[in-house]
């Protein structure tokens, strides 16, 4: 739902969990990520880890989306390394929204 939301507004490339999200990403860098934080094979948390530990993507923004609820999640989430976490359920809009001011963020610096 929140891709083809997306879609409307940005280029959109879609992986079904962390560990595809990786390989797509030794092939391009994108403006910003959005992950959830729930995946199959490598988590988000990890996930965004590796992004921070990669010289490539370390400065790309990253949003979390997350189900689950509490303070705890959201701050291992971002102690990971993410820019911004956002709880589900989300009105796409939102999240339109938030990619777009990464996106405007990242060309600033």
């Amino acid at each position: 739902m929140y891709a083809e939301y997306l879609r409307l507004e940005f280029d959109v490339v879609e992986a079904g969990d962390g560990v595809a999200a990786l390989e797509l990403m030794e092939h391009t860098c994108p403006d910003v990520i959005v992950t959830d934080l729930a995946l199959p094979r490598m988590d988000g948390f990890e996930l965004i880890e590796r992004i921070r530990r990669d010289d490539r993507l370390r400065h790309v923004p990253v949003i979390a989306l997350s189900g689950y609820s509490g303070a705890e999640h959201e701050g291992r989430a971002l102690q990971a390394g993410s820019d911004r976490v956002l709880l589900k359920p989300c009105l796409p809009e939102t999240l339109a929204q938030a990619v777009a001011s990464a996106t405007i963020r990242r060309k600033d610096s």
